[in-house]
């Protein structure tokens, strides 16, 4: 892998015009700070533990490149493409990454809180005790992603795909989830607490021991979900579908055991 440093770096953008390539470069530990990437070609490229602070990587290829350990907060990576980018514990923290590709990404232990992944493809994505808190992902595709023990909490998640994600152990508390895809999913011992699941689907989800007390599952679909020992203390499941649901020793709304 090629080294070059910061003043190489300038000299090679100023050169280069509207799309750099800086493919399988070494930037590792680099200051990058507010730099204009935008359109860059990235991929394979190690920038891990770069202070990349405020930079504009909008649209850029950045498939399989090392970022562990960088600091991306604040970054504009609208449309990028991480798609298999290493990203442990990363700081992308208020980042936007409106509609960008991270399939298969590792993502553990990242900091991604206050982020923007609205629209994000994050198919089979690690993002496992990832801190996600107060991140937008409107709309965000998660189906097969880890997300054991994520700090999710506060998180919008409204119409995401999270099917057969797995949340074991996660921090959903107060999480906006109305009218996502949750069929599949492994929900156990996961906290979702005031969490908003208004017609949420969670078809066979998997929710033994989860905490769902005080949580909005209005016009909800539990068809086949399994709700083994949950607490549904003062949930709402006005409307709630739970044809076929395992419900065994069950804490209901009322305070009641279900039998």
């Amino acid at each position: 892998m090629a080294e070059i440093t910061r003043k190489d770096l300038i000299l090679a953008l100023a050169a280069a015009g509207d799309q750099p390539r800086l493919a399988g470069v070494d930037l590792s530990g680099l200051t990058l700070k507010c730099f204009d990437l935008r359109g860059a070609n990235l991929s394979e490229a190690d920038m891990s533990g770069a202070d990349l602070r405020g930079a504009n990587l909008s649209e850029v290829g950045m498939s399989g490149a090392n970022l562990r350990g960088a600091n991306l907060s604040k970054a504009a990576l609208r449309g990028a493409n991480l798609r298999g980018t290493y990203l442990g514990g990363a700081n992308l923290s208020e980042a936007g990454l409106l509609s960008a590709n991270l399939t298969g990404a590792d993502l553990r232990g990242a900091n991604l809180s206050e982020a923007d992944m609205s629209g994000a493809d994050l198919r089979g994505a690690n993002l496992s005790e990832a801190d996600m808190s107060g991140a937008d992902l409107r709309g965000a595709n998660l189906s097969k992603a880890a997300l054991r023990g994520a700090n999710l909490r506060g998180t919008y998640l409204g119409g995401a795909n999270l099917s057969e994600a797995g949340l074991l152990g996660a921090n959903l508390t107060g999480a906006d989830l109305r009218g996502a895809n949750l069929t599949g999913a492994c929900l156990s011992g996961a906290n979702l607490r005031k969490a908003v699941l208004y017609r949420a689907d969670l078809r066979a989800a998997d929710l033994p021991q989860a905490d769902l007390t005080s949580a909005n599952l209005g016009e909800c679909c539990l068809t086949g979900a399994d709700l083994t020992r949950a607490n549904l203390r003062g949930a709402n499941m006005t409307s709630a579908d739970l044809h076929g649901a395992n419900l065994t020793e069950a804490v209901m709304p009322d305070g009641s055991i279900h039998a």
